[in-house]
């Protein structure tokens, strides 16, 4: 049997998911420093694929660790190009591996250009061409950072954020914080969108991340929400790198099966 646990690894909270030729795929989230002892049976005898992007001593102590229980481990590494797609930074490893990876993997699902958003600690823009060329991103800070940077020179004592997807104008400060924060977010998106549609075909969006949901309901764009776009890039990397580590068309299989992901024809 083939059994490969993917890790997309950040410095406090990872997702993973474990798939194997038996169809059997579980996931979930965990803090980072409970990763080996809460996945003690998914790496059994498991190669493990790892996006990180941890600290360098954090890496290296999980690096360790996951090697004492895992037949092998691969941690991906962002590259000058993967299939048709290319970076567009002089230095490729300079790019945030989950940023490479998330491209690689909406490039696989999606023929046309593509802006690949994710609305996580912090809020990434990515913009693919439709021969497979980074044409460049952003990076702001999620809604989390804004929000800390907001009250870190205030004593004030604040009510809790509400919940809820809204960018009405808020009538108590903690609604005009809540929907401000993310009226910030919804409109640096749609502002770059707007930006590469002067300049070309209007790209077609897909987001990931813990605020994509909310992001996606207050925008007047379709989106297509893919929450393991960086899991989906870190095993299509794999299988052309490491093409003689696992049995990859019983893996996607299973994945296809478990999240009825389809992809474009190439």
């Amino acid at each position: 049997m083939t059994r490969v646990l993917l890790l997309d690894i950040g410095n406090s909270a990872t997702k993973w998911l474990s798939l194997d030729s038996r169809t059997e795929v579980t996931e979930g989230r965990i803090e980072t420093t409970k990763i080996v002892d809460a996945l003690k049976p998914q790496l059994k005898d498991a190669t493990v694929l790892v996006s990180s992007v941890a600290a360098p001593a954090l890496q290296n102590s999980l690096s360790a660790d996951l090697a004492t229980l895992c037949r092998q481990i691969c941690f991906a590494q962002s590259r000058s190009s993967v299939n048709d797609l290319v970076n567009s930074y002089a230095d490729p490893e300079r790019m945030g591996v989950d940023r490479w990876l998330a491209m690689l993997g909406a490039r696989r699902r999606v023929a046309g250009r593509i802006c690949v958003v994710d609305a996580g600690s912090a809020l990434t823009i990515d913009l693919v061409a439709e021969d497979g060329r980074h044409e460049g991103g952003y990076i702001i800070p999620g809604v989390a950072l804004m929000e800390r940077a907001l009250f870190a020179d205030t004593d004030r004592v604040r009510d809790s954020l509400p919940s809820g997807a809204s960018i009405a104008p808020g009538c108590s400060t903690a609604e005009a914080v809540s929907h401000g924060l993310l009226l910030a977010q919804a409109g640096a998106v749609s502002l770059s969108l707007s930006h590469a549609a002067a300049s070309g075909e209007a790209p077609e969006v897909l987001m990931c991340g813990g605020g994509a949901d909310d992001l996606a309901q207050v925008l007047d764009v379709e989106v297509t929400i893919a929450p393991r776009l960086v899991l989906e890039g870190l095993l299509l990397q794999a299988q052309i790198e490491c093409a003689d580590l696992l049995d990859y068309p019983a893996l996607w299989k299973a994945y296809h099966d478990a999240f009825e992901v389809s992809r474009s024809p190439r």
